[in-house]
């Protein structure tokens, strides 16, 4: 009998167009069927459509004089690039591993702060 206990390999497949992709928010909500839907956002200042400018008399460009849309410097844009439905359950998983990478992340910047303090983070400098 081994005292050794069952073990399970996972495989992860990915597509050929996988892609990773930047974010910075996020918005959804519950179903009625009660699963969590998360679109995934980057937020940015929007591009003009169109940017008109005066042309000066010896040929180069002049002052801008008109932009498409008018309201360009009074709008953001979420770009939605993807989303996700999520069972309760598998939120609930989520939900817990992005507690431990918190966990993780915050180590590591307590870890920088003590370098750039010049300490030596907790338990990781030398002993004699």
């Amino acid at each position: 009998m081994s005292d050794k206990n069952p073990q399970f390999k996972f495989k992860y497949i990915f597509t050929y167009d996988y892609n990773p992709v930047y974010v910075n928010g996020a918005h959804g909500g519950v179903t009625p069927r009660g699963e969590l839907v998360v679109n995934f956002y980057q937020e940015r200042q929007p591009l003009p459509n169109s940017i008109t400018q005066e042309v000066n008399p010896n040929g180069t460009i002049g002052s801008e004089v008109a932009v498409e849309p008018e309201d360009l410097n009074r709008s953001l844009v979420r770009f939605v690039s993807n989303g996700v439905v999520v069972t309760y359950q598998t939120a609930r998983e989520l939900h817990y591993w992005l507690g431990e990478k918190i966990k993780e992340m915050e180590t590591m910047e307590q870890a920088k702060a003590a370098l750039q303090s010049g300490q030596q983070a907790p338990g990781k400098g030398l002993s004699h």
